[in-house]
Parts: structure tokens; sequence; C-alpha cells
């Protein structure tokens, strides 16, 4: 695996780990897109954004032609969550207060990024994380888990995390949501049930995915330790130091102030649909 992207000359941190459960999860999906244009044109170093949100179920474009979306939607309005839509790939997966998000955003300086270096950065970052716990954490699709993809990272076939890509503006976002503590089978739970309302049986072109909340399971429950969310970002913070001359915690600069607005207003526009009147 190439670990050769974590190293940096600088790594600013944006720990928005505590803050983010009081703003909504859109907002995190138009910061990342304005990091990759701050990043991208080399006017902020290598960045780590970590992020947590308040119940909220991320829907992927495909799951925006769900055939009986609203029932599916008003079934998780009813169990506390908000539904949004991200501005990426993939299917729907579960925020709450016990999943940590990390984006790492580089920049594509001489030559591109390589779509799966970027897939590999972040899963050697991972095992280096919980290296100490003497466990295999391997990287292919986890049949039967939420959002699946050949990336989903795995201890024993069970799934605790995913790993996506945004691309924008020769910057690069690798994102993870790390499923860290409580039960990561019923945060499939509920997932399988959302697919089971918003589909109704019924046959569609596109395959969505059957699941088994058995194959899924949070950090806490295949390390057998009582890991917080705050315990995963200082190792985090802890691997970053060791791949950069400078590590520091940064807010945006007043530059990726003046983009935010705008990124933000294309991602709500795209989320206006799913707001109740």
């Amino acid at each position: 695996m190439d670990g050769s992207l974590l190293r940096q000359d600088q790594w600013r941190l944006i720990d928005q780990s505590t803050l983010g459960i009081l703003m909504p999860a859109i907002q995190s999906f138009a910061l990342d897109d304005t990091l990759c244009a701050s990043v991208g044109a080399l006017l902020a170093p290598a960045t780590a954004r970590t992020w947590v949100h308040h119940d909220t179920v991320v829907l992927g474009i495909q799951d925006t032609k769900l055939p009986y979306l609203e029932d599916g939607l008003e079934f998780l309005r009813g169990k506390g969550y908000t539904p949004i839509v991200r501005n990426s790939g993939g299917l729907a997966v579960v925020l709450d207060e016990g999943v940590l998000n990390i984006s790492l955003i580089f920049p594509e300086k001489e030559k591109t990024i390589d779509i799966n270096r970027g897939y590999d950065a972040m899963w050697t970052l991972i095992r280096r994380m919980f290296a100490d716990f003497g466990k295999d954490i391997e990287a292919r699709e986890i049949v039967g888990s939420y959002c699946p993809g050949s990336y989903d990272l795995s201890i024993g076939g069970k799934k605790f995390a995913g790993i996506s890509q945004r691309r924008l503006k020769r910057g690069v976002a690798v994102q993870i949501y790390l499923s860290v503590e409580n039960s990561g089978g019923k945060r499939a739970e509920l997932i399988r049930d959302f697919y089971s309302r918003a589909l109704k049986g019924e046959r569609t072109k596109f395959i969505y995915p059957e699941i088994r909340p058995e194959v899924m399971a949070s950090l806490s429950e295949l390390l057998e330790s009582p890991l917080e969310v705050k315990d995963v970002l200082s190792r985090l913070m802890f691997e970053l130091k060791k791949n950069s001359g400078l590590i520091y915690s940064g807010q945006l600069t007043p530059y990726e102030l003046e983009l935010l607005p705008g990124y933000l207003s294309r991602i709500a526009e795209r989320n206006q649909p799913l707001i109740k009147p």
C-alpha cells in the first residue's frame, strides 16, 4: 500500500468533531468542496478535517430515485434522523455522535493523484492508527453492508468504515466515515428499514443493497475496547504528526470563507426537494 500521500510538508487540522454536531450536515460537504478549491490552488496546505453530526442519514444521488422515496424519508424523520443528499456518489450512510468522519484534502501538483492511490492513503492511515490492536484491517467490498464499495474497511468480515472521494479544481478530498461507538448493526437496521419502505419490493433498474446488519459493527465492538471519538482523534493527530514537518490546528482562511457560501448554495439547492414545508 502506498502511504506516500500522507507525507506532507505541513498538515493543517480543522477539528469540527464538537462544533459539527450543531451545524447541518450539508455544510460539511460544502466545506470539503471549499477546501478542495483552496488546497488545489495551493493557497492552503494539505488539510485534515474531522467532523461529527447529530442523527443524519446521508443519501447518495441514486437513493433519490427510489420509487417510494418519500415513504422512506418519512420513516427516517419519524426515527429522529434528518435526511440529506450529498454531492458525490455512493449510497445511504448513517451519521451520529458515535461516527467520526475524516476528510484528507490533497493538492494535485505536478501530476494527477490516481484514484486508488487516494483510497490506499486513507486505508494506510487507518491501519497505522489502530496497529497496536494487532487486528488485520481489510479493504474489500462487504456484501450486505450499506453503501458497499471495494474500499469497505473491515475486521473479521465486519465493516466499520467506508471511503469515498471528491475531486474538484485540482484538489482531492478522500473521505471516510468511521463507526467508532455503539452498535454498527443498529445503524445497518435503520438503513435496511429505510430501503424496505422506499422500495416496497419493487424491481428497479439500479440494484440497491440488501442490508444484513450482522456484517456491520463499530470499532469499539470489533476491537473489544471502549473507544470514543476523542480517542480516535488523538490517534489521527499522532499519525499525521509522524508524517509532517509541521501540524497545526487551523480554521478557514479569508479566501475559503469567501468561497464557502457559493458551494453551500449549490448543495442546499440539491437538498431543497427534501425539506418539509
